[in-house]
């Protein structure tokens, strides 16, 4: 009885509230609660009160109806219903609890930033105003520690609004030693993700560039559009940096680029544009567009920009559906590397492309229709090779278009208890044209191509009482393409690669200015193995027989060395793959000749988990100087990081050429990461030489601070108290 008296008491004290707050959302959870003279309540013991999106908890409230305030004993918490947790000793505050002070106080924002003062004053919900106060995102324990770093400041002001920090008389402090000092400062809190000021600084130290500094400086110019500046001041170069990104509703674009003067070169400006956008058309259509541009061969090598050596700008429309592909492209490709000479190549290309699919009732299968314009284009106009060591001997400056038409049908069958067969024929029309092609090659072609073929495949299965699944599929592709080698120039497919993606098709060339013909036969086996552990592996081995070798109009065989197609066997194809459930990939490709001897061979191994991130790999190519390769090729190349324990991490890269014995690339770094601070330093060394290029040596070292402006996702990074 005395019970329910005082909850009927409790109710009628909190109804006048209740109602006033009733669309607000009110509640107050307490062990206890007394009505004093006064119209004071008190409320005492796990006293919790939420409202309006607020929650507060604290040992005791007193609500003091005349003066519509709030007197709290801590230990406080408020949380504001976002992303701030106050924590306070003391405080008094309004009944909205948007104004009012609160003693021995802390702020803890999105779980990063720490902000501890004296006091802090609350106005209007909006602004926290901190005296005294100490800015950390390093963690703080309760056994008096100095944090790693932190910001001393007279008065912290806090917008809950635009998310801005403001201090005044703002020290920087590395554990209790002052490293500068700022009058006034202003950061953005963890929650903002784009906001103009300075981004982290690096120092770098070149062999070629001297001893510098770049300071990036992040422009926000609109929620839809911003700006990188960076300056980069070092002792044998002045350059400026920058990337500008825009965002529109169908689409998006980012250029990226730079401007030096430096004593490397004669040019008194060297410069470099990267672009690339991507918008949504009407129908389905998507164009695309990168540009790639430098004022100078070595400039992008030099700065450590990229590595490429040939660069390419290209703009392209495309649709992709179920059943049709149209795509039209436009691409000019600029050479950077010695001896090469952009004139001589097809700098200008034109591509069009168009597939479509039917699945006729009453034929069945699938009939796919396909057309292809193509044109490339030399700006050099010599008719005669001038370079006598190159292998195709024809003109310099040829000029080609080709445009080709098929039509393909397939259909497949399940016969005989599970095997799979496949007939498929079709034609092709060829239409090539040559302007400048010199006296080795006709100037025009128009050549129609039928093709026929039947593969059969057997697929068997088979499950072990240890629940592993082995399959072991047999195949083989019977096939015939008619017609003969065009007497015209090889401009395209002058590399051709045999693998197992390839092994039953019936023209293996990268475009259709080459197509193999004859009879042939492909043939080969494939076994897969699942267990339950995870454990997967695969082994592919074939190989192709044609009634012909495939020969050019004036004699020439058409296929290279190395590419394991010539003769009228081909080398064997073996290829296979491991894969663990903890991340261990083992990719192996070789080709054999007919004494078993290795023709060509690559090699790739990957490790990826949450401690190691490492690949590796190896590849071999023979002497082949129809591929305009005139040394073995031996090469290793390995990278990866290993989590070396919770907050260092190593990494590390190698590329090593065995054939010369020599390292081409090697670099080292190390990163230090906590909750509050990350610390990398790397060096790398380049020892290539060419009449552009140096062997070069770059060191760098990057200090950021955590906590502003930067969600840390990943929590194992953060640092433990001792309990």
């Amino acid at each position: 009885m005395k019970r329910l008296l005082r909850s009927f008491l409790i109710l009628l004290a909190l109804l006048p509230a209740a109602l006033l707050a009733q669309d607000r959302g009110a509640l107050l959870i307490a062990d206890e609660v007394l009505i004093e003279g006064g119209g004071t309540l008190v409320a005492t013991g796990n006293v919790e009160a939420v409202y309006n999106g607020q929650r507060l908890k604290a040992r005791r409230i007193t609500y003091d109806k005349a003066a519509d305030t709030l007197v709290i004993d801590g230990p406080i918490t408020l949380f504001d219903g976002d992303y701030t947790t106050v924590l306070a000793d003391a405080g008094q505050l309004d009944r909205d609890m948007q104004n009012g002070i609160l003693t021995g106080a802390r702020i803890v924002m999105d779980d990063q930033l720490q902000l501890a003062a004296t006091q802090i004053n609350r106005t209007d919900g909006r602004y926290s105003q901190l005296y005294k106060a100490a800015v950390t995102s390093c963690q703080v324990c309760t056994d008096g520690g100095t944090p790693l770093w932190q910001i001393r400041a007279r008065r912290v002001i806090h917008d809950a609004e635009t998310r801005q920090l403001y201090l005044d008389g703002a020290q920087f402090r590395i554990g209790s030693v002052p490293i500068a000092y700022f009058p006034r400062l202003r950061l953005p809190d963890p929650t903002v993700t784009r906001a103009t000021g300075f981004l982290t600084p690096s120092l770098y130290n070149s062999t070629l560039l001297g001893f510098g500094v770049k300071v990036p400086y992040f422009i926000s110019i609109g929620d839809d559009k911003d700006l990188t500046l960076t300056p980069y001041y070092a002792t044998q170069t002045r350059t400026l940096e920058f990337r500008y990104r825009q965002a529109f509703a169908s689409g998006g674009i980012e250029f990226e680029g730079a401007f030096s003067r430096d004593d490397l070169v004669r040019r008194d400006n060297r410069a470099y544009l990267f672009g690339r956008g991507v918008f949504a058309l009407p129908q389905e259509y998507v164009l695309r567009f990168h540009i790639e541009a430098v004022t100078d061969d070595a400039y992008l090598v030099d700065y450590g920009y990229s590595d490429k050596d040939r660069l390419d700008s290209e703009i392209s429309i495309e649709r992709v559906r179920r059943d049709e592909w149209r795509r039209a492209a436009l691409t000019y490709f600029h050479t950077l590397r010695a001896g090469e000479d952009s004139s001589t190549l097809p700098t200008s290309v034109a591509n069009f492309d168009y597939e479509k699919r039917y699945f006729p009732s009453r034929l069945g299968g699938e009939l796919r229709l396909a057309a292809e314009a193509h044109s490339h284009y030399r700006w050099s106009s010599e008719t005669t090779d001038t370079d006598l060591t190159d292998f195709d001997r024809f003109s310099d400056g040829r000029d080609v278009t080709r445009v080709m038409t098929s039509a393909d049908w397939r259909r497949t069958w399940t016969v005989m208890g599970g095997l799979r067969a496949t007939a498929q024929t079709g034609v092709a029309i060829d239409h090539i044209r040559v302007n400048d092609a010199g006296m080795t090659s006709r100037s025009s072609l128009t050549q129609a191509t039928p093709n026929a073929a039947m593969t059969l495949r057997y697929p068997l299965a088979k499950t072990t009482p240890r629940g592993v699944t082995h399959m072991i599929e047999p195949m083989i592709q019977l096939a015939w393409v008619g017609g003969d080698t065009p007497d015209i120039v090889n401009d395209e497919s002058t590399r051709t690669e045999f693998d197992e993606g390839n092994l039953l098709s019936l023209s293996r060339f990268a475009a259709a200015d080459r197509r193999e013909r004859g009879a042939s036969a492909s043939y080969g086996v494939s076994w897969t193995r699942f267990a339950p552990s995870g454990l997967r592996s695969t082994v592919t081995v074939g190989q192709i027989t044609r009634d012909r070798e495939q020969r050019e109009a004036t004699g020439g065989l058409t296929f290279s060395r190395s590419s394991g197609l010539r003769g009228t066997t081909s080398d064997t194809l073996i290829a296979a793959q491991i894969a663990t459930q903890n991340g261990l990939t083992l990719t192996a490709r070789g080709l054999l000749d007919g004494a078993f001897d290795t023709a060509k061979a690559e090699a790739r191994a990957s490790w990826h988990n949450a401690v190691v991130d490492l690949g590796a790999t190896y590849i071999w190519l023979p002497t082949d100087q129809q591929e305009d390769r005139s040394s073995t090729v031996s090469e290793w190349t390995l990278d990866g990081s290993y989590r070396i324990s919770r907050h260092w991490t190593g990494d590390a890269e190698w590329r090593y050429n065995a054939a010369s014995d020599r390292s081409v690339r090697a670099g080292l770094g190390v990163t230090y990461t906590n909750e509050c601070v990350e610390v990398s330093l790397s060096a790398s060394r380049r020892f290539t030489s060419s009449t552009i290029l140096e062997p070069s040596t770059d060191i760098s070292l990057t200090v950021g601070l955590r906590g502003f402006s930067a969600r840390a996702e990943d929590k194992s990074y953060v640092r433990e108290c001792k309990k």
